[in-house]
């Protein structure tokens, strides 16, 4: 990914959290209770989460797997793939402030496809760093 298309792909990201959290303060639906406080707690660290993650990544990010640099600091020390934890976490609290139940569906079915892209990801990065990366992957977690 370019400087210019990482910028807009950065952009891009933050819009959209903006808009989901606008969403969620002004979703009139269901009432302010402890599904939907929690539920926004979960956003908000998701969010965080996602943004530090991709901080941490720097010019290492990129949409499809390729194997730029090993970045073992800051969250990438203890998870593997902290933007899908992450990501995961803010959408279930999305889930929890909407209050409907059939998203938990396509959550499942979002974490089937994290998982999918994890591993190959991970083979990518084992083929490029070898045991560097095996090691890395034997002290963090997903």
């Amino acid at each position: 990914m370019n400087d210019r298309q990482h910028v807009v792909f950065t952009a891009l990201q933050i819009f959209a959290v903006g808009l989901v959290l606008w969403y969620i303060f002004t979703w009139k639906s269901t009432p302010w209770n402890a599904q939907r406080d929690i539920g926004t707690a979960l956003v908000m660290i998701g969010a965080v989460g996602i943004a530090t993650a991709r901080y941490q990544l720097g010019r290492s990010f990129s949409v499809t797997a390729q194997a730029r640099h090993l970045v073992t600091r800051g969250l990438y020390s203890r998870i593997r793939n902290p933007i899908y934890v992450f990501g995961t976490i803010l959408i279930t609290g999305v889930i929890l402030v909407l209050n409907m139940p059939v998203l938990w569906v396509g959550l499942a079915a979002l974490v089937c496809i994290q998982v999918i892209r994890a591993r190959r990801e991970a083979r990518v990065l084992e083929a490029a760093f070898g045991d560097e990366y095996r090691e890395y992957r034997r002290k963090t977690w997903l």
